[in-house]
């Protein structure tokens, strides 16, 4: 039970007070009877119901695992209002007629149930597709909204012009406004049913498998992609998706014209914007179907089941490639040994598979920076503001408590809690797992959450809080053109495969813009004295690097990339190890303070900040910097798109080496062997032609 009242907070919980007093009373009012009783009971279950579904999601959730779904509860509303009739000496017709228009209703829902699942199952196309020319494909338009989504909650509601006729005649004696309301409770589902009868027939016309294939082949003939990243996991969402979107503005500057292959449908969801071609293959057997005969580089930014499927193509080369650089055992793994090539950042990632004895060889690592880091602006650009700003980033608990980095469980709490006392300007950005599988790490997560919403209403003038709203318009209009821009728009996938049109690439410039102008009016808004929880994409964490004057962060990718600015940073050593021991054992350590669990060096780290003159690890992380990712020239950039243009070569070259056909003489044996006819023309290697990528 305790678990099925957990709610968000006092709102929410008066919700479910309401809720649940609404139901309980139903029942009894129909038995008393009391019609007024009844009709408000109705009316709050009703009202209730409704706003949970909004600002609790997660409690309806768990009330449909006690089999108490929306249905259900439609019904349990419906049965006690026959009761009542009953109670209250309706005449039989009435209740004969309620009874039969109620159960009609029921049924015609569950028609139009079993439609909606039919329209969907024929609606599923084997690849979605992003940023390639699909009107060839012939696929119909998807229902309207009206019909298709949230159905169900709109049929159901349909019961309500039956409920408030027969409470109306009960109240009045006349039982015309029954009839009224039960007419109108019938007629309105069966028309829906009609309606979407019409778009079933329309779905009928989806083109078939081999159809929809074929036309994607046909597409990626005339692109001709050279390079692929390839992302899959099993639970996709926008905590994931980071792990792609951090490498499209890289992909985009390639000399080779790129692809992404998605294997989750639920990826394109929160995919960034990007004029790439984008499919997104759920089944390995489509995958199989896919013509790629050009694609000679695979780049992998996580180790899934799922990269078997690509693996498998052997004209290519297979690249891992992370989606960030840290000391993790993650970022070492024994099965980076299936990729011909793992590409690192710097020397410390070469040196970190080094110690994975046997497994991966020298020659099969390659140091190519990391060109996402752009946006980092150096320490000496950086100015400072009226109070210090910490930004802390904890990184989560990871797979199993022996891979648990995060510091949020063992100091997390006293961690900002310190801050707090140290009058520092506090920016959290926790993991987007945070909390996933740790209940700890979720508890200690919503601790520091309340602190510093606490924090902010002592400090915060009401101007503050003004300005903060009156940015939101802006902020959410600004949200909903990058969402256009990036193709997060409304309807299926197969509406979006549907609608898929080779893209305008002079749209990066305004997505840049609408960037900059989305993270100004943001941190202008907050003021300078603010905490600020950072969840959602935006801001990025690169601008949240910006911000800040100095980094407290765990063991993690998250240290790696902050190094790039030069600004001083701290690492948790929550189990107290000695100094020594602690950076021999992480690199990045070696130009950060380190923090005890009883934050007792606190107030000491934070004169590197409030005193710059006393910062006794600078030279240590320009030193660190370079080692962790390389030098500044050539660029991240340049180095990265010239390991693709190498690896693209050799698999090229490998590919056209002419095969030795063997003769054999089946008395004597092998005779002889000569080579085969070489690779058509097609096989040669090719560099970048603007004339095959999508047209402006």
């Amino acid at each position: 039970m305790r678990a099925v009242l957990r709610v968000r907070g006092k709102t929410d919980l008066l919700l479910v007070l309401l809720f649940t007093a609404g139901f309980a009373a139903l029942p009894v009012f129909a038995l008393v009877p009391s019609l007024w009783g009844f009709a408000a009971a109705s009316a709050v279950s009703y009202l209730a119901d409704e706003a949970l579904h909004a600002r609790s999601p997660g409690f309806v959730r768990r009330l449909a695992a006690l089999q108490l779904t929306r249905t259900m509860r439609f019904a349990a509303r419906t049965v006690m209002l026959l009761a009542l009739a009953d109670r209250m000496n309706a005449p039989g017709a009435v209740l004969v007629a309620g009874l039969a228009v109620f159960s009609a209703h029921f049924a015609l829902v569950m028609l139009y149930s079993a439609l909606h699942r039919a329209i969907r199952a024929r609606r599923v196309l084997p690849v979605a597709v992003r940023n390639l020319d699909m009107s060839g494909a012939g696929i119909p338009q998807s229902p309207p909204a009206s019909l298709y989504r949230r159905f169900l909650r709109k049929l159901l509601h349909l019961d309500l012009p039956a409920h408030a006729g027969l409470l109306a005649a009960l109240a009045t004696g006349t039982w015309y406004p029954a009839g009224i309301g039960f007419a109108l409770t019938a007629a309105l589902p069966l028309a829906a049913v009609l309606a979407l009868l019409g778009q079933y027939r329309r779905a009928l016309r989806t083109p078939r498998r081999d159809e929809v294939i074929a036309e994607v082949n046909r597409q990626l003939a005339g692109y001709r992609p050279e390079v692929a990243l390839y992302f899959s996991f099993a639970a996709v969402s926008r905590d994931f998706m980071y792990q792609v979107n951090m490498w499209i503005e890289t992909l985009e500057q390639l000399d080779r014209r790129p692809l992404i292959i998605l294997r989750e449908q639920a990826s394109f969801r929160h995919l960034s914007r990007t004029w790439i071609p984008v499919l997104c293959v759920p089944k390995a057997d489509d995958l199989a179907e896919l013509d790629l005969p050009d694609v000679r580089v695979v780049l992998y930014p996580g180790n899934a089941g799922k990269n078997v499927h690509m693996l498998r193509v052997a004209e290519a080369k297979h690249v891992f490639i992370g989606h960030g650089d840290s000391d993790k055992l993650a970022s070492s793994n024994r099965v980076s040994k299936v990729y011909d090539e793992i590409w690192v950042a710097g020397r410390a990632g070469r040196d970190r598979y080094q110690r994975v004895r046997h497994a991966i060889s020298d020659e099969a690592i390659v140091e190519v920076g990391r060109p996402q880091l752009s946006p980092i602006r150096l320490h000496a650009d950086h100015t400072p503001g009226p109070l210090p700003v910490v930004l802390y980033a904890p990184t989560w608990e990871g797979w199993s408590d022996d891979d648990c980095h995060t510091s949020l469980i063992p100091m997390g709490v006293p961690l900002v809690e310190r801050l707090l006392a140290e009058n520092v300007r506090v920016i959290y950005k926790p993991h987007p797992l945070t909390g996933r599988r740790s209940r700890e790490a979720a508890e200690a997560d919503r601790a520091i959450r309340a602190m510093l919403r606490a924090d902010n209403e002592q400090r915060e003038a009401a101007q503050t809080e003004a300005a903060v709203a009156a940015a939101r318009p802006r902020l959410q209009e600004i949200q909903a053109r990058l969402d256009e821009l990036a193709g997060r728009h409304g309807g299926d996938y197969t509406q979006q495969t549907r609608d898929a049109r080779i893209p305008d690439r002079d749209g990066t410039a305004e997505w840049q813009e609408l960037h900059a102008e989305w993270h100004r009016i943001f941190w202008e808004s907050r003021g300078p004295i603010r905490h600020n929880v950072i969840l959602k994409p935006l801001p990025t964490l690169y601008e949240c690097f910006n911000q800040a004057d100095i980094l407290i962060s765990d063991v993690s990718s998250v240290v790696a990339d902050f190094v790039a600015g030069l600004k001083p940073y701290v690492l948790t050593n929550a189990q107290d190890l000695p100094d020594d021991e602690f950076r021999a054992a992480y690199t990045t350590a070696g130009g950060a303070y380190l923090l005890d669990r009883d934050c007792t060096r606190l107030p000491e780290i934070l004169r590197s900040v409030r005193e710059p003159r006393h910062d006794p690890m600078a030279p240590h992380r320009r030193t660190l910097k370079e080692y962790v990712l390389g030098p500044d020239r050539p660029t991240s950039m340049e180095r990265f798109n010239a390991a693709v243009n190498a690896l693209a070569d050799r698999a090229t070259a490998e590919k056209a080496e002419p095969a030795l056909k063997v003769l054999i003489d089946p008395a004597l044996g092998v005779r002889e062997a000569v080579p085969s006819a070489g690779r058509d023309e097609s096989s040669a290697p090719r560099r970048h032609d603007p004339s095959r990528l999508p047209a402006r």
